[in-house]
């Protein structure tokens, strides 16, 4: 090769773009030490001092949230279907959660399921110092995926728990799938136990919503108005076969995104549409 091949060569090297290049870039690995660092992030952040500190952070900002908050007249009447309906199923969705706290009268008994891995300690621990009973487990979209992950064994608890008197708190949606669509796992909860499911929804008008979450949390923010819609109750048959647990989890979608729609127009003082 002669010197200007090889200059030519350089060149051409130099200039070349990412697909004409070996790929060095994806095939490069992190460092040794850039793999310690993430790993003891990780350990950090889920040990048990970090989640306690976090804990505690938010449920003193909750509490500092529901005190500052003006409730809006309409929330009489989703306390008085709660009594009305006693023991019921409350069902909302995911991103909603941190209000749950103030969807009940406080003389009535409530129990919440929540998710058995270690990002729902800090949501198990808050909902306890609200004096909420928890039981651990999660739910699936399908049949069979309620059995999963201790789905059965959280249904068999809050079923037992229902009977001797106590409302639940369910999450009507599936972590990590699509978001605001109801799964099975409450329709299953309404049949086992002949008690009716309430469509429900909170929010403040002064929120932070973080919209590049799968569910779109929603922050609630201090000194606003928080609105409380809980819908007509849904009743799911003791002998309902696959198609109308179908329509009966289609039923909840509609209802709860129903209710979302009304708070939101009550806590922005807007009309519903």
């Amino acid at each position: 090769m002669t010197e200007a091949d090889a200059s030519a060569a350089a060149t051409a090297a130099t200039a070349a773009g990412p697909e004409d290049r070996p790929e060095r870039a994806a095939r490069r690995k992190p460092s040794r030490l850039h793999t310690r660092f993430r790993q003891g992030r990780r350990r950090l952040f889920r040990s048990r001092f970090a989640l306690s500190t976090a804990a505690r952070l938010a449920y003193g900002w909750l509490r500092f949230v529901g005190w500052t908050q003006r409730r809006v007249p309409e929330c009489s009447a989703a306390e008085r279907r709660m009594r009305e309906n006693h023991p019921s199923i409350v069902a909302f969705w995911h991103g909603q959660h941190l209000l749950a706290p103030f969807f009940r009268p406080a003389d009535l008994r409530f129990v919440a399921l929540l998710s058995k891995n270690v990002d729902a300690e800090v949501n198990a621990w808050v909902v306890r110092k609200f004096g909420i009973d928890t039981v651990r487990g999660s739910g699936g979209r399908e049949q069979g995926r309620v059995l999963e992950k201790g789905g059965a064994r959280a249904l068999i608890a809050l079923r037992r728990r229902v009977a001797e008197g106590s409302n639940a708190f369910m999450i009507a949606d599936i972590s990590k799938a699509t978001a605001r669509e109801a799964g099975l796992g409450v329709v299953t909860l309404a049949r086992i136990t002949g008690r009716p499911i309430i469509p429900s929804a909170a929010v403040t008008s002064r929120r932070l919503v973080l919209a590049r979450t799968w569910d779109r949390t929603t922050i609630p923010l201090p000194f606003g108005r928080m609105a409380i819609v809980m819908g007509e109750p849904i009743f799911v048959p003791a002998d309902a076969d696959e198609a109308v647990m179908e329509a009966k989890r289609q039923e909840v979608t509609r209802a709860i995104e129903a209710a979302n729609r009304q708070v939101a127009a009550l806590a922005d003082g807007k009309r519903a549409r």
